[in-house]
């Protein structure tokens, strides 16, 4: 079940509703602007242990329930977990216990205000080994950058993907401050599918305000221990419940 679980996580991360070349933009602008999931804290771990902790009355659930114990007190050794990073530069980092995003807050000179939302890993693509035998999986991430001025006039909103080590744009499109005028606004051509000069201009817009390779270093590491986080959580969850 162990070796099941562990094996499942690299599928996890690797699955997508979409394929490795298709656009999540329509898909993430609605989840990160219509989602209806409640926000979950995760629930302290039990702190019952040996002869005192009490089995679930059917063997089926009971060997459910051993399997589940060892596989949360072997995760930590397999893929240890770290306490999740609060700020990165400039940025306040927001997780979201049991969900699959986070939220990350900034400014940019005196009117700018810089909202960034990030998904969990939702995409991949294939590329060749260096040594060219068989192929690496490169994860991908949904970022979605809200820049908003003091004023009364249109946020601004960038779908990007964050890459290992390459931030990359998407589309930017302009939305009105009150959202029920725009529920789905027009995104405008694929950034990618322009001239390279006009690529630049807006990944120099965003780097200026702290968006950039480096963010998506940043966000690759951190969302590789939320995964971590939530299988365990997730584990518990199970748990406790096959346990009542």
């Amino acid at each position: 079940m162990g070796c099941l679980i562990r094996a499942s996580q690299n599928v996890i991360r690797l699955r997508s509703s979409h394929s490795p070349s298709s656009s999540p933009t329509i898909q993430l602008y609605s989840f990160l602007h219509h989602s209806t999931l409640p926000l979950l804290s995760p629930k302290p771990t039990s702190t019952r242990t040996g002869i005192s902790e009490s089995l679930p009355r059917s063997p089926i659930d009971a060997n459910i329930v051993r399997i589940l114990r060892n596989e949360i007190q072997y995760q930590p050794g397999y893929a240890p977990i770290h306490e999740p990073a609060t700020k990165f530069k400039s940025f306040t980092v927001q997780d979201r216990p049991g969900e699959q995003w986070i939220t990350m807050r900034g400014k940019f000179g005196d009117d700018e205000e810089v909202k960034i939302e990030v998904t969990m890993f939702d995409g991949y693509e294939l590329c060749p080994k260096h040594d060219g035998d068989g192929e690496d999986v490169i994860l991908r991430l949904s970022v979605l950058v809200g820049i908003s001025k003091g004023d009364s006039s249109d946020d601004l909103e960038f779908v990007c993907s964050a890459w290992p080590d390459n931030f990359e744009v998407r589309h930017v499109y302009s939305l009105p401050r009150d959202r029920k005028l725009a529920r789905l606004p027009y995104l405008g051509p694929d950034i990618r599918g322009l001239n390279k000069n006009f690529q630049k201009t807006f990944r120099n817009y965003l780097g200026a305000r702290g968006i950039d390779d480096e963010l998506s270093f940043f966000l690759h590491d951190y969302m590789m221990n939320k995964d971590r986080i939530e299988l365990v959580q997730w584990l518990t969850t199970v748990k406790s419940y096959v346990e009542k």
